[in-house]
């Protein structure tokens, strides 16, 4: 097909090895400039075989300095081991193959100490969403992700389930008055809420930082787009919980999904430029550039990954606490656990730093939300403490298709109709975030049962999601 994408294959074909001057040559074709595939390809193969003709050229200059400099970039790169660190994979069957091919080239860093794949596992940028890796005093910002600190927060109230169904439109009231969705979006000045967490001396000493706090103090107790939620639904406790002290029963319970917006992005954005700029990897690792915690730039980043962790937990605790205000109830209990964030742990008896992309804490008795889908049930649940799952576990169900391909493939009057068969009432989102474009949830939890002890069971009934298209997850 003549505008079929060129990629990496298409390159080697040509000669191209799978180094930086393959991933110049592929930017370079996002672009296109007019030319027909045929032509594309043409050029890519007169570039390789005579660079020197091309450094004075508008457009395949980059290309042509790279390729005459690629002997000098190689030598300044920072090895990878022979061979990657053996790690454990859970429903492995379920998982691509692209997100066990970037776990393996994260398991070749001289830096990486161990890891584990959780059964939600599916590609990101660098490591794989689902991938957890323990490293020696060094910190990846690709690692950790875009949406630091993304979290889950749950709150039981003191109300039976019997009042969602009679108070429906009440509680479809209450999460539109007190909620905000989509990539950007934030609240006006008359509308903002003050928290502690923008005292935080970062936000006058650090000068990135300092240039994102009208933008924290905006978009604080707001939620992104993509796959972030604020959802009413039914806690089912099957027996006495002793150490939360919630009795048997049904509940009415709030789950939210969501992270630090864009103070998160920002600050993930600008310390993994860093991090490239600094940390000289080969070209299939470059998205695992780390930052070494003995430098002035890994102490940086850490501060202000923690930072952002902190902003995303106040996200939560200001729709919570609005929500409950607004519903005049009493909590029972209250369970908040976080993903996309590095925490210093112990490890085979060593500290290491232990990033979780997409994947729940898990330790011996550490509490976690790990939801399905806005049709499909969650879990409230112990962590058992498996060390080869460096005391991890999943952080939902995870993408089994694309956005793209979700939207392309998936039919509206299913979701309409899967919506009607589970009595859930949606307010906005779109069908790339359809139950249909995710794993079977079960399917997850079974092949994890090593890992956590579900403790009660969280049933969506109305949910509210970002309804402009916007993607930030």
């Amino acid at each position: 097909m003549e505008n079929k994408r060129i990629n990496g294959n298409d390159l080697m074909a040509l000669g191209y090895k799978e180094n930086h001057a393959m991933g110049v040559a592929l930017k370079i074709n996002k672009k296109r400039l007019g030319f027909s595939r045929d032509e594309m390809l043409a050029n890519f193969k007169n570039v390789l075989e005579n660079p020197e003709s091309y450094v004075a050229d508008k457009i395949f200059r980059p290309l042509a300095e790279v390729l005459l400099n690629i002997d000098s970039m190689a030598r300044e790169t920072i090895a990878l081991k022979e061979s990657p660190v053996s790690y454990t994979v859970y429903g492995e069957a379920q998982i691509e193959e692209g997100a066990k091919k970037q776990m393996d080239i994260a398991m070749t860093l001289p830096i990486t100490v161990a890891g584990a794949l959780m059964p939600d596992a599916h590609q990101g940028y660098g490591l794989p969403i689902g991938g957890v890796l323990a490293t020696q005093n060094a910190i990846i910002p690709y690692g950790v992700g875009v949406d630091i600190g993304c979290r889950m927060a749950l709150s039981v109230f003191d109300l039976p389930a019997s009042y969602l169904e009679a108070n429906h439109d009440k509680l479809k009231e209450i999460l539109m008055s007190n909620t905000r969705f989509g990539a950007g979006k934030g609240y006006l000045k008359q509308e903002r809420m003050d928290h502690a967490v923008l005292d935080n001396p970062l936000f006058k000493t650090h000068a990135l930082i300092r240039s994102l706090k009208d933008k924290a103090w905006t978009q604080l107790g707001s939620s992104g787009g993509g796959n972030h939620f604020v959802e009413f639904g039914i806690m089912e406790f099957t027996e006495k919980d002793e150490s939360l002290g919630v009795e048997r029963g049904r509940y009415l319970a709030l789950l939210s999904h969501s992270g630090s917006r864009g103070l998160g992005a920002t600050i993930a954005d600008h310390y993994t430029k860093l991090a490239k700029a600094i940390c000289r990897l080969p070209y299939q690792a470059q998205n695992l550039a780390y930052l070494d915690l003995h430098t002035e730039e890994g102490q940086e980043y850490w501060l202000a990954m923690n930072l952002a962790g902190d902003y995303a937990s106040a996200c939560h605790e200001v729709i919570h606490e609005k929500i409950k205000r607004g519903l005049g109830a009493g909590l029972l209990a209250k369970i908040e656990n976080h993903h996309n964030f590095a925490w210093k742990e112990q490890f085979e008896g060593e500290e290491v730093i232990v990033h979780r992309k997409g994947a729940t804490p898990a330790g011996k008795d550490t509490m976690g939300i790990i939801p399905g889908s806005m049709a499909t049930p969650g879990f409230l649940v112990r962590g058992k403490g498996e060390e080869l799952a460096i005391n991890s576990a999943s952080h939902g169900a995870g993408r089994l298709m694309s956005r793209t391909q979700a939207i392309k493939t998936l039919a509206d009057s299913d979701l309409k109709q899967m919506l009607r068969d589970h009595g859930i009432t949606l307010l906005g989102a779109g069908m790339d975030e359809a139950p249909m474009a995710y794993k079977d949830i079960h399917t997850v939890m079974a092949a994890q049962v090593d890992l956590v002890d579900v403790v009660a069971t969280f049933s969506p009934k109305i949910v509210r999601m970002a309804d402009d298209g916007s993607r930030e997850d």
